[in-house]
């Protein structure tokens, strides 16, 4: 294991040119040959000749709550890890082009729902707004211009299907909390009817209530109803359980439209998965891109597809950076996995990656004294910790044994997060702690204390985030370019998808203007929905 000394000195794996200089002898046309090859940017596109192709698919990545300190903490932490050269960088690392500014229309930092609204609907609401505008009327998303114009569309998540971010390219309703009719909406329960041919994620739980019980445990519909038995009626496709999930052959097996709902709430985090029950978020973005691009290979139209890191955010309300790193790496690894894809398809591809906020406030630094102040991080306090503050939360205050105390200094401290420096209070404080939050909380402060990483807030900053891009056509690449290099507003990055497939979304508002979207007609939902959210540990 190196050390963080041997780290920061660091080695390239570049070659040293100067142990390297040879004689050259370079004529005029390799040189000139030399010149228009490097004039393609490598880095971002991979020519060749390809057959011509008329269809366009676009893939969006969403990485909730990821700025740029999120990249630098898990670059460092991935070279530390695997003892890898510092030049040694992300995937992501790679692709970056530019950067967003996230405000709302009402407040200098957004939430996730107005974030996901920007760049669904191309325009600023309020905080909390789910495909509405300020006025609180629906406005036409890409997603639904994309299924009018004949597209295949696809959400793909690790939390629930039904949280802000899918919510906003898959319905309309006044506040995200509205979840109930969010879900009813997604499976074509408004004007337009079904407009999402996939949806691969958590969030089971609102899709049927607490009376039926075949599904593991009880849902929380508010109205009665049963939408998967109400799905499966209307021809869905419905995948429950990882075994289920199996069965697709990473989208090889799909039968569209496709409901996958693969947790009662959030897919865990990627810290705590267990692979035996739920698929990584790389597994569900690959059996959505190869499903789709199955089903459009015999049309002249492509896919439209919102992949979303959704716990990046999560880690980031707990102030969690060990369950951080490990979220972004597993984005990161989904994002080349699609990339690669995209790079051997014949037809038209851009990936466009960007964040819809920054949260936490996290920075790679903290001073712990008041002395003056040590250029340090360790990457080492991180790896200790084998699970996020929010399992171990829950395995705290479920322990019933005789010995609380030894228990969470043997199991909790030494063995799950490898702190061996802890005091006796905190021993105590924790022992005493009966909310999930608080002790999630206490453990997380105690990595991020020893890792020397800071966070300002449990909420969101006003951070500008990055924007990341590919595409597998030199001149795609150079449209993506002239829009999107540079910093933009978020609603430019929505407009820019707009325009290269030549949407109308103001002709798609005017078609979900009808749509029913105001809590005042599903006053039960809205308070239990609230009721809900209040105790749980994932913000907004």
């Amino acid at each position: 294991m190196p050390s963080e000394r041997s780290q920061l000195l660091g080695r390239s794996g570049k070659k040293k040119w100067a142990q390297k200089i040879k004689p050259l002898r370079v004529s005029l046309a390799a040189l000139l040959l030399l010149l228009v090859v490097g004039s393609v940017s490598i880095n971002y596109f991979q020519g060749g000749i390809r057959r011509e192709s008329k269809k366009k698919n676009v893939i969006f990545f969403v990485t909730d709550g990821m700025g740029p300190a999120s990249l630098s903490l898990t670059r460092s932490f991935r070279q530390f890890r695997d003892s890898l050269d510092i030049d040694d960088i992300l995937n992501l690392d790679k692709r970056l082009i530019g950067s967003s500014r996230t405000r709302s229309s009402n407040s200098l930092i957004t939430d996730s729902a107005a974030g996901a609204t920007a760049f669904s609907c191309a325009l600023k609401s309020y905080n909390g707004a789910i495909g509405v505008n300020p006025t609180k009327d629906p406005c036409g998303t890409l997603l639904e211009a994309a299924k009018l114009n004949g597209l295949l569309t696809g959400l793909v998540v690790t939390t629930r299907i039904t949280d802000a971010t899918p919510a906003a390219f898959s319905s309309h309703v006044d506040y995200r909390f509205q979840e109930d009719l969010i879900a009813e909406q997604q499976l074509g329960g408004y004007p337009l009817g079904r407009m999402v041919d996939l949806m691969i994620g958590g969030g089971r739980t609102h899709f049927y209530t607490a009376a039926d019980s075949e599904y593991g445990s009880a849902g929380s519909r508010a109205d009665g109803r049963n939408l998967i038995k109400e799905a499966k009626k209307n021809g869905w496709s419905y995948v429950g359980n990882i075994h289920e999930f199996h069965k697709l052959q990473q989208g090889a097996n799909v039968s569209l439209p496709l409901l996958a709902l693969l947790a009662d709430y959030d897919i865990p985090f990627d810290i705590d998965r267990d692979e035996a029950i739920y698929p990584s978020l790389e597994e569900e973005a690959m059996t959505a891109v190869n499903a789709l691009s199955k089903a459009t290979e015999n049309s002249d139209k492509g896919f439209f597809l919102m992949i979303e890191g959704s716990r990046i955010d999560h880690a980031g309300h707990q102030n969690d950076a060990a369950a951080q790193v490990r979220e972004v790496l597993a984005f990161d690894k989904a994002f080349e996995a699609v990339r690669k894809f995209a790079e051997q398809s014949d037809d038209e591809t851009i990936l466009i990656v960007t964040s819809d906020h920054e949260t936490g406030g996290l920075v790679t630094a903290k001073q712990l004294g008041k002395d003056y102040p040590e250029y340090v991080w360790y990457p080492q306090a991180l790896l200790n910790a084998s699970h996020s503050g929010e399992y171990l939360s829950k395995k705290v205050l479920s322990y019933t044994g005789e010995n609380k105390e030894e228990f969470i200094e043997t199991s909790i401290f030494e063995r799950d997060l490898g702190i061996v420096d802890y005091k006796r209070d905190d021993v105590k404080v924790l022992a005493e702690l009966t909310s999930l939050g608080d002790i999630a909380d206490k453990l997380n402060l105690m990595v991020s204390d020893r890792a020397r990483v800071g966070w300002t807030t449990h909420g969101h900053s006003a951070v500008d985030v990055n924007i990341y891009a590919y595409a597998n056509r030199q001149s795609v690449w150079h449209q993506v370019l002239d829009n999107l290099q540079g910093n933009h507003e978020n609603i430019e990055i929505g407009q820019f998808m707009a325009d290269y497939l030549d949407f109308n979304l103001t002709k798609v508002t005017e078609l979900v203007k009808k749509t029913k979207h105001s809590p005042a007609d599903h006053k039960i939902e809205l308070l239990d929905n609230i009721a809900h959210h209040s105790g749980l540990l994932n913000d907004l």
